[in-house]
């Protein structure tokens, strides 16, 4: 496993101050655009700390900065054309304003043949960087100022460990906090462990002092995050696994929460079941992606776990967590699905009964081998299946929510109700969305809350 040293680190930093005396006396915004999963909001978190070191005012609003980076997901086509669409528009931008500086990094930018395009066809994008090169953000941006020259810095390898980039956390009291890095699985349709690459776990003790600082800062829920959690300490020399290292994080005063994902159904242990429902600060919530409910589909996504096997690890779930909340990931219409194969996800939804889906029509990823496969099925079938899971699984959340009502929980206030102002809103320990009456909550406290009503997607309750 390649670390990189402290003192590459010290040097980014010392490159940080050099592009805050570049714009001395210069009053400058800048905006970073995230798309993708925690891993990427993490990241982020990252690319604004240099930036805010580099003298810069952060903004969510690209039309008022001068840097703009768009750090992206390459998971799905559609979340590539928005980037590119985007880029497309600040064009004409840039055309006027030779000072604008624009960016584009994360899973997409790590893919040669996206760098290739943007180099070629997007000629006002000024810098393209991969994911194995964000700690070396400052020195990119400071060549693309200083040299006045494009910056393409995209390296091919197995990945690093970069500790000691510092992060602005978008949060107060809950915070990301990464286990590991990369993937091993190559499920047959996904890109990530392309642009990710290999399974490297950080060392346990830098984890610890970490969630340590947070606790020490404030932070009250921490979220353990990888692309495959469960298979944390495999390629670490220390005898330390995943459900060991929640046990560490559980013993740390003053965090209440603790939640992890992503869950792979083939790696996860009854070890680790029994550290969950041990852990009394570790949540009763589950993400444990399933993808497809038929064992030939499953097959061929290269799953390595069948539907059987996926059920009998829920049974142990709620046989040793009662009550505990369920979320999954599921793909509509991988090549040549049929509407048997279809039937039983929906077998599986209905006996899983599942809190929450994140579902998705299958998208082609270029470089996988799913993107070879042909496929029979056309897309008004895959939408028409997509819609039935839909309507499935929102009665389901529906009737859940229902059992939630004249019931007391404690919820972690994150703050005032986007849709309401005179409420309050924040999430029970099964990640329930729940708005309520208050005058006396306080964001990122615990307030005892009944609920008096329930919709498909949240709650509704007063502060008791």
């Amino acid at each position: 496993m390649k670390h990189v040293s402290i003192n590459e680190i010290e040097k980014q930093k010392e490159i940080a101050y050099r592009v805050k005396e570049l714009n001395s006396g210069l009053s400058l915004s800048a905006c970073v655009i995230t798309y993708g999963c925690q891993q990427n909001e993490n990241d982020s978190e990252k690319l604004k700390a240099y930036l805010s070191a580099m003298g810069y005012l952060l903004t969510d609003s690209p039309e008022d900065a001068k840097v703009i980076i768009f750090n992206t997901c390459a998971v799905r086509e559609g979340a590539e054309d928005r980037v590119l669409g985007n880029l497309g528009a600040l064009k004409h931008r840039k055309l006027k304003e030779d000072d604008l500086v624009i960016g584009i990094c994360g899973c997409m930018a790590q893919q040669e043949e996206v760098a290739k395009k943007i180099k070629s066809k997007f000629r006002h994008v000024d810098m393209v960087f991969g994911t194995h090169s964000l700690h070396r953000f400052p020195e990119i941006l400071y060549s693309v100022l200083k040299n006045r020259e494009r910056k393409f810095d995209i390296v091919n390898c197995d990945g690093f460990i970069a500790e000691g980039v510092e992060q602005l956390r978008e949060d107060k009291f809950r915070a990301w906090v990464s286990v590991m890095y990369g993937c091993n699985n190559f499920c047959s349709y996904c890109i990530v462990p392309y642009v990710r690459g290999r399974e490297r776990s950080r060392a346990p003790e830098k984890i610890i002092e970490e969630v340590k600082d947070l606790a020490s800062k404030g932070y009250k829920e921490i979220t353990l995050l990888g692309q495959n959690v469960n298979s944390y300490g495999n390629d670490l020399d220390a005898d330390i696994d995943f459900a060991d290292l929640i046990r560490e994080v559980n013993k740390i005063d003053g965090i209440l929460r603790i939640k992890f994902m992503t869950s792979h159904p083939k790696d996860i242990s009854d070890k680790l079941i029994d550290a969950m429902a041990e852990c009394e600060k570790v949540v009763p919530y589950l993400h444990l992606p399933f993808q497809s409910g038929s064992n030939r589909i499953l097959d061929k996504m290269n799953r390595r776990y069948n539907r059987e096997k996926y059920l009998s690890i829920i049974e142990k779930v709620k046989e040793k967590i009662p009550g505990i909340a369920l979320s999954s990931d599921v793909i509509v219409g991988f090549p040549n699905e049929t509407y048997e194969d279809f039937k039983e996800t929906l077998n599986l939804v209905e006996k899983v009964r599942f809190d929450t889906l994140f579902t998705f029509i299958y998208s082609k990823r270029p470089g996988t081998p799913a993107a070879e496969m042909e496929d029979g099925i056309t897309d008004a079938e895959k939408h028409k299946n997509f819609n039935e899971l839909l309507e499935l699984q929102n009665k389901i959340s529906r009737e859940i929510n229902d059992s939630y009502v004249g019931k007391e929980y404690e919820i972690l206030v994150e703050g005032i109700s986007k849709n309401n102002p005179d409420m309050m809103t924040g999430r029970t320990g099964t990640n329930k969305i729940v708005n309520f009456a208050s005058k006396t909550a306080s964001v990122g406290e615990l307030a005892r809350v009944k609920i008096t009503s329930a919709q498909t997607w949240a709650l509704i309750g007063e502060e008791i």
